[in-house]
């Protein structure tokens, strides 16, 4: 389980990422969206199916990475005002979004139904 710090903010990217970077790519994506990654926060992002999410952060030693694949369903992102391209939420509903998820909401492209 992750443990959070007071007064860390976490920055969830609005738009699908390319989820074949690692450390330098993902602390890349979120200097394009004018930030700082070496300030401590947390800066998450998902694939295009919201199946995949990676977290970054620096924690003054060096970069961590925290990556999460869902077997089924799907990340339910918080809200998001048009035109925004992050949202910061707070440790608890990071929480609640990495362990929440929507089952209903699509099926993977390779699933299949077998005849009973």
């Amino acid at each position: 389980m992750l443990s959070f710090a007071t007064g860390v903010r976490v920055f969830v990217a609005v738009e699908p990422a390319d989820m074949r970077g690692s450390f330098d790519a993902l602390a890349g994506a979120a200097r394009r969206l004018g930030l700082e990654p070496r300030d401590g926060h947390f800066y998450l992002f998902f694939n295009r199916a919201h199946r995949l999410c990676k977290m970054v952060w620096f924690d003054g030693s060096g970069w961590c990475l925290y990556c999460k694949r869902l077997v089924r369903g799907s990340f339910e992102l918080p809200p998001v005002k048009d035109g925004d391209t992050q949202v910061v939420i707070d440790a608890a509903t990071l929480t609640a979004l990495l362990q929440g998820i929507e089952l209903a909401a699509r099926r993977p492209r390779w699933y299949r139904r077998e005849a009973i």
